[in-house]
């Protein structure tokens, strides 16, 4: 038989085809990952039982638990270019279903905000859930914020539509841009409310976004994205004491003194 399909020339393509095959199977399994464009403060994944800080370059898999402190920050981005952030005091689990693409994000606690990519014409949905609400998507920019451990979950849309439905007490409700949806928990949901000041708080808080992920890249400096701050010339205490400013010597160089005040004259001098 071997003989048979060498003679052929059947051998050749049947090896190229394994070897694709098996060149897919890692690219497949880096596909539902996500990786850390940036990393700032603390942030960490929850694995072997632990924490393991985040930098930026590397993955997280799905089922993973990612979690942010007070100075924390994240960015990632999937294989179909949509990114999601991570803000401050939060805590998400990455592709909590396994076996679905569709099932992007579910946030415990805290405020993330995503960015689905799509062709044009093409659809991309994507799923992100909170302890109170389904959040499903089809090209789109969006916050999700929960409040605190009831699940109270706040829904901003910035671009696009975004359907909401209440994990227990049923019902659904579609959201436009600029407008805003709180889903409480045992609560049917309310009729969309368009908050008209909406607008106004949306380019407030997207220029506060901006601001922090520029001054957190600045703040990594040469040493890269949560890299240790280069020196300023200001050492640490030296702001308010009577107004002295630091004149770039060292820490434990001190000041010199002040010039002493000469003695008044001699009487009849």
């Amino acid at each position: 038989m071997i003989w048979r399909m060498t003679r052929s020339g059947m051998v050749r393509p049947l090896l190229v085809v394994i070897a694709v095959v098996l060149s897919l199977a890692p690219l497949q399994a880096q596909d539902t990952a996500a990786k850390a464009l940036v990393i700032t403060g603390d942030v960490s994944v929850l694995r072997d039982g632990g924490p393991w800080a985040l930098f930026a370059g590397n993955s997280v898999r799905p089922q993973q638990i990612v979690k942010t402190g007070p100075d924390g920050y994240a960015r990632f981005q999937v294989a179909d270019g949509s990114t999601f952030e991570v803000f401050p005091n939060s805590q998400v689990t990455f592709r909590a279903n396994r076996g679905s693409l569709k099932d992007l994000l579910d946030v415990w606690i805290g405020r993330v905000k995503v960015y689905i990519q799509h062709l044009p014409g093409v659809e991309n949905p994507n799923n992100v859930s909170s302890p109170t609400a389904v959040i499903s998507v089809r090209g789109t920019v969006f916050e999700v914020s929960v409040e605190d451990l009831d699940g109270t979950t706040l829904v901003s849309v910035d671009e696009g539509l975004v359907s909401v439905r209440n994990k227990v007490a049923g019902g659904e409700v579609y959201v436009h841009p600029t407008e805003q949806l709180r889903v409480w928990k045992n609560q049917p949901l309310a009729r969309k409310i368009l908050d008209k000041g909406s607008v106004a708080k949306g380019v407030i808080r997207a220029i506060e976004d901006a601001a922090r992920v520029a001054l957190q890249r600045q703040a990594g400096g040469g040493g890269g994205v949560g890299g240790t701050p280069t020196a300023t010339g200001t050492a640490p205490g030296d702001k308010g004491k009577g107004g002295t400013t630091n004149t770039g010597a060292p820490a434990d160089v001190p000041n010199p003194a002040p010039p002493s005040t000469p003695p008044p004259p001699p009487p009849g001098g």
